[in-house]
């Protein structure tokens, strides 16, 4: 049974019509980011209009100037596609947490409207490349008008990476990377001077200052000119003493010196040294002494028994009998005396009772050896660095990145058997196999001396009670929490902000982290990244030169247009146009080298062999593609 709410006229200058398809909040972050931030005409599509997300939708579509429409469906099957408006749409992004529901419905979609631009959540990479492969492999057999037909896959793991390493290693701020290169939008306050990391002023901000440029209850004054995107030159200066200011804003980071746990050890005494650190105290603990004891305490008295009742033998045979008795090793005692062979059966139960429990001593204090020797608590004297909390998908990615950016990370997992526990110990990262919500182990992973904290279990309980526990521990550290629930996650993060006014916490949803790139990739290859700024929105895009006269033959400072675009960055047009298929929030995967020019002189000429970066908006982006203004 499918039902849809009724549809409105389309207004103002939306373009655009993109179709969702999902079963969570990822389906309602998306209508948001495409209608509120990219200004698009979003029909979703969801299972049902009265649970949490299908009442915001509602909601949305209520809103006189939000042309978003509510279509309610048990699955994503032809009559459902077709009914949201599938073969008129631009863009079609399936965001259900079932694989297989997702690639069933893009097979179908591509074989209603061959031209729709695909957007595809899969938990599973492998065979979400195969699919990939397979859609685009089909919408070029097609024959038609050239239109981007682009299909992109997607996980919540690869584009929430990015935001949580930005956040945790820089601060705030949406990130773009391109070629490898990380950049982001970090604002200025008003009389705040410029750093050498700046690239170009991207927008002047309504008020003097806003920690969030995403933020829309900035505090405008009477008398203000509101914001202002892509300000031309002197307007961006004679404004910075008045008004914040949005920067682009290169991410650098010198790597960290060579002297971790792993490179200190050197080669001569390595062994002794590890030696030396084994934990090997747990073999001593309660549990495994008194089993011992009860077993010593059974051969001495059966030895006893033995040697009073049996003495037929030297002395220390009435301790080896009954050893070989209790662990059933000896011969029957047939041609013995009778006391001995009853003391043999005595020695036979006591050995089925005391056994289990020796076997079952011994296994735990060899797992808890095993799980300490493989903990690696930091040094010391490490401080500065941070601390990754969580080593699941998500978690494990986060490492590898920080790693390969020269962080120093020290991570705690509970979990021996998570896939980053053995990542760690490849990399040489220090590692706590401990709860971090167990009383000293943050003590253990020095958060005191750390600049940043990444919690990114799977508990959004646990998550919050470590941020709690920190703030009260070191109320100047770095927060970073991944949190499934979105309002969850808006409270935690405004009602740690009113308590700790002085520290930075963020505090974001996998939804939310993964709403921009599925929104970069529902409006084409060529946008790299969405970056909203209050009430509006900076788009990213990578074009070529070739073909557009408002680039082709000008300069750089010739083919700026105040409010509507700006030349970033100049490279060589060689390969094909980056596409978001890798998943980085705010980015496309790395394209053929291009060996981009992040600080191109303004005299510089654009030739129709170059490619460029350019932060554009809504409008000046439609101009850009079409050659033809839109009506206002």
């Amino acid at each position: 049974m499918t039902s849809t709410l009724p549809i409105r006229t389309e207004t103002g200058q939306r373009a655009q019509h993109m179709v969702i398809c999902g079963d969570d909040g990822l389906a309602h972050r998306l209508a948001v980011e495409l209608d509120g931030v990219c200004g698009e005409i979003v029909t979703v599509v969801l299972p049902s209009a009265s649970d949490e997300h299908g009442a915001r939708i509602a909601e949305l579509h209520r809103d006189p100037d939000s042309p978003v429409e509510l279509h309610v469906s048990a699955r994503p099957d032809e009559r459902t596609l077709k009914a949201a408006g599938i073969q008129r749409a631009a863009a079609l992004a399936l965001t259900y947490r079932d694989d297989q529901v997702n690639m069933t419905a893009a097979l179908l979609a591509r074989t209603i409207n061959p031209s729709v631009r695909l957007v595809v959540r899969m938990f599973n990479r492998e065979r979400g490349r195969h699919l990939e492969r397979l859609l685009d492999r089909a919408a070029g057999l097609c024959d038609g008008p050239a239109r981007d037909t682009s299909t992109t896959v997607l996980s919540d793991a690869d584009t929430a990476v990015p935001e949580l390493v930005a956040a945790a290693a820089v601060g705030h701020g949406h990130t773009l990377q391109v070629e490898g290169k990380v950049f982001r939008g970090v604002v200025r306050a008003a009389g705040a001077p410029s750093q050498a990391t700046d690239l170009a002023t991207l927008a002047v901000l309504s008020g003097a200052h806003q920690d969030d440029p995403a933020s829309q209850d900035s505090a405008e004054t009477p008398g203000d000119d509101g914001i202002q995107l892509l300000p031309d030159t002197r307007t961006a200066y004679h404004r910075q003493f008045t008004h914040g200011r949005l920067m682009l804003e290169e991410v650098t980071h010198q790597p960290a010196e060579p002297d971790n746990r792993a490179r200190r050890l050197r080669p001569r005494g390595w062994l002794r040294a590890r030696l030396a650190h084994l934990p090997w105290k747990v073999f001593l603990s309660h549990q495994l002494a008194a089993v011992y004891g009860a077993l010593a305490a059974v051969v001495v008295g059966l030895s006893t028994a033995t040697a009073l009742f049996a003495d037929e033998h030297p002395w220390w045979k009435n301790v080896y009998l009954p050893l070989l008795d209790i662990f059933t090793m000896g011969d029957p005692a047939t041609d013995e005396p009778v006391p001995r062979r009853v003391l043999q059966l005595l020695a036979g139960f006591v050995g089925l009772a005391v056994l289990p429990m020796v076997v079952a001593a011994t296994m735990n204090a060899t797992d808890a050896f095993r799980t300490a020797s493989a903990s690696h608590p930091p040094d010391d004297d490490v401080n500065g660095h941070i601390v990754l909390v969580g080593l699941g998908m998500v978690g494990t990615r986060v490492l590898a990145r920080l790693h390969a950016t020269g962080h120093q990370i020290v991570a705690i997992e509970r979990d021996i058997h998570a896939r980053g526990a053995t990542l760690a110990r490849q990399l040489g990262v220090p590692l706590i196999l401990e709860d971090a919500t167990a009383p000293g182990v943050l003590e253990l992973a020095r958060v005191r001396q750390s600049r940043s904290l990444l919690v990114l279990t799977r508990d959004d309980g646990q998550n919050l009670d470590i941020v709690m526990a920190v703030r009260e521990t070191n109320p100047q550290v770095r927060v970073v929490t991944r949190l499934y629930d979105d309002n969850f996650a808006a409270t935690v993060q405004r009602t740690l902000r009113a308590s700790y006014p002085d520290a930075l916490t963020r505090s974001r949803s996998v939804s939310a982290l993964a709403a921009p790139s599925f929104a970069a990739a529902m409006m084409g290859r060529h946008v790299l990244g969405v970056m909203p700024v209050e009430r509006g929105s900076l788009l990213f895009t990578c074009v070529d030169v070739a073909g557009h006269a408002e680039l082709e033959g000008r300069s750089v400072h010739e083919a700026f247009r105040e409010n509507e675009w700006r030349v970033l960055a100049v490279g060589a047009a060689a390969g094909p146009l980056p596409d978001s298929s890798g998943g980085d929030s705010l980015t496309a995967p790395r394209p053929d080298r291009t060996d981009f020019d992040w600080r191109p002189a303004q005299p510089r000429v654009l030739r129709a062999g170059d490619r460029v970066v350019l932060a554009t908006t809504r409008r000046g982006l439609d101009i850009l593609m079409t050659g033809v203004p839109p009506r206002r």
